[in-house]
Formats: C-alpha cells, structure tokens, sequence
C-alpha cells in the first residue's frame, strides 16, 4: 500500500536528508576516516623508525667511532629528521659498539682502525676490540592528528656484526 503525503508535509520534508547526512558525517564517518589516516601514519612511523635502525647499523659497521653525526644524518636519508616523520631526528639515535663477550658498550675505544686490528688480534686487549655495532633508535613518540593521545613508539635495535670500521676512509 502506498501513502500519499499532502504537498504542504512533502515540502516541509525537503533538505532533511541533507541534514541528515552531514549530521551523520560529522560525528561518525569524518572522525573514522581521521582513526584510518592516523593508523596508516602510525605504521608509516613505525616502518621508518625500522628502516632508520637498519640503515644506522650498517653505516655504523663501516664507519669509524667518530663518524657519529654522518651516521645518524645517512640513516635520517641525509637530513636532521626523518622525511614525512619529523619525531624521529638524530637525537633519537643510539649507538654502541659492543666486543666479542658482551653486550655492554665498550667502555674504552680504540683509538683510530688500526688500532681496533690491533687489539682484535691481541688477546690482552680483546676487550677493547670492537666486534659487533649496536643501534637503537628510542624515545620516538607519534603525535596523533586527532589528538586523542600521543603514543611511544616501541624501541628498535639492530647488532651487527663490526666490518671495516672505517679502516679504508
């Protein structure tokens, strides 16, 4: 059966789904299509603070112990902070040079490459040689565009293994 409104009711009802709509899109539809770009922002975030830790870890392998800045700045892709994530800078960046037996930094570096092949071929100063680079990048906190909370992204460490430490600059 259908029902036929007066033309003065059908007149008055016009725009209402306008209304309607927006009303709906303000308050459920804007605020989860803000949810969705903050959650692919925070993966992009997350993805980067990776590849920064793995980037950091080998140019800390083949750069000697006082390359620090050059290290953080290649594995920022040759900035100061991280291309479309500016939480992760280079003060985010840890690096550790770690000998053969432990996993504390070494608290004695050698002092330039050779040295570090000297002391890796004497068994006196083994713990002075450096045999594996350690990098973290911490302390990044992702800021939300909806500004529900600021959440700590999860540490990111990377050990490898020491290679020529700068002995062909």
């Amino acid at each position: 059966m259908h029902i036929h409104l007066p033309e003065t009711l059908r007149r008055r009802q016009r725009g209402v789904v306008a209304i309607e709509f927006a009303l709906v899109g303000m308050f459920v539809f804007f605020p989860l299509v803000l949810m969705l770009v903050d959650a692919g922002r925070a993966l992009f975030i997350y993805n980067t603070i990776q590849e920064v830790t793995r980037s950091a870890a080998r140019e800390a392998s083949i750069r000697w112990v006082d390359k620090g800045s050059v290290i953080r700045n290649i594995a920022l892709f040759g900035g100061t902070s991280a291309p479309g994530a500016p939480e992760i800078t280079t003060a985010n960046i840890t690096i550790d040079y770690l000998n053969a037996t432990s996993d504390t930094p070494i608290a004695s570096l050698p002092s330039s490459p050779g040295d570090n092949m000297s002391a890796c071929a004497d068994v006196g100063r083994a713990n002075q040689c450096i045999d594996r680079v350690k990098v973290s990048v911490v302390g990044v906190t992702f800021k939300s565009l909806t500004g529900i909370a600021d959440i700590t992204m999860p540490e990111s460490t990377v050990i490898l293994h020491a290679e020529s430490m700068g002995f062909n600059d």
